[in-house]
């Protein structure tokens, strides 16, 4: 079958794209899935280059999440069905098919098409759990959503709007701060152009914001830091930016805040209850039409180099994504 390999941890140099990859089956507890999108997201990048806090063996398929039918069952696999549209984050996901465990396969969500549903996962399950879990945001308050126009920040611009938050969206262009209006940012930042804390408090009034959404990282960190209220809260989602930034501690201690981590993978592994809770919750509202993911760039399997480009770049507005 076609796929994706990465046979050295280079980068975008040691991946190879390869038409005769072994085809997996569906073993005991797993189902074997036909992929038919697959969506990139930043630990894809840092997976390649070795970064990342969990590697599979090499050689090995990246990309984490995808979309697709169901093929095959394995022994003792029950509530799915050939032909059943699915979702999953399991890794392995730039390949025609996948043998995946059946405790990591979910239905599809209501209404999208395999390009839209192969995004909607790490994205949105990371955004609802550190708004819900870890900032217990609530509704008035306001959130800075850093990097808003990317594939998790749409996300944190459409679900703060849906849980009552006052969005302020922060990005690089005007373009990508047009797609951020368009999700519903009742203000926007260009920290290209403008200080970003000078423009936070002029919109706030000097109050300063209730909850910093931050998966960029690098040298916004601190300003935004600093731009918390009383008792704020500033979630650390990643660093896209390409560099783990240092805080001065006495920040948090001035203001009473708090700096939250955001690890959604293990969240998920830990309380998969309350996971599943989130993952139902986000399925209704996506079957409301009040979520509508944003897919970015497409690229086919064998453009796949174009696809890591765009997102390592930046360049990118809502997912990217491979067609299978």
């Amino acid at each position: 079958m076609r796929a994706v390999v990465c046979r050295e941890l280079t980068g975008l140099k040691g991946l190879s794209f390869e038409n005769d990859w072994p085809e997996p089956s569906a073993g005991p507890g797993e189902i074997l899935i036909d992929v038919k999108a697959a969506a990139l997201n930043f630990p894809d990048l840092l997976m390649i280059k070795g970064l990342y806090q969990e590697q599979p063996k090499m050689p090995f398929i990246p990309g984490a999440e995808f979309a697709g039918v169901v093929e095959a069952l394995g022994e003792g696999v029950s509530g799915f069905e050939p032909g059943d549209r699915v979702v999953s984050v399991s890794g392995s996901a730039l390949a025609e098919k996948t043998a995946v465990k059946a405790e990591l396969v979910m239905p599809a969500p209501p209404g999208l098409d395999f390009e839209a549903a192969s995004g909607v996962c790490i994205t949105y399950f990371t955004t609802m759990h550190a708004y819900k879990q870890r900032a217990n945001l609530q509704p008035g308050e306001t959130v800075l959503v850093l990097g808003a126009a990317g594939g998790v920040g749409t996300t944190a611009v459409e679900l703060g709007k849906v849980m009552g938050a006052r969005v302020i969206a922060a990005a690089s262009n005007e373009e990508k701060l047009d797609l951020a209006r368009s999700l519903g940012a009742d203000e926007t930042i260009n920290y290209t152009t403008d200080d970003l804390r000078a423009r936070v408090k002029e919109i706030t009034a000097g109050k300063g914001v209730d909850v910093v959404y931050d998966p960029v990282g690098a040298q916004l960190a601190e300003p935004a830091l600093r731009c918390l209220a009383w008792k704020g809260r500033y979630l650390v989602i990643g660093f896209a930016g390409g560099e783990i930034p240092r805080v001065p501690l006495n920040l948090t201690l001035l203001k009473g805040s708090s700096i939250v981590g955001v690890f959604w993978g293990d969240f998920t592994r830990r309380e998969p209850k309350v996971q599943r809770a989130n993952a139902m919750e986000l399925w209704k509202l996506i079957g409301e039409g009040k979520l509508k993911p944003v897919v970015g760039d497409v690229h086919d399997l064998a453009d796949y180099s174009q696809a890591f480009e765009a997102l390592a770049g930046r360049s990118a507005r809502g997912k990217v994504v491979i067609r299978i």
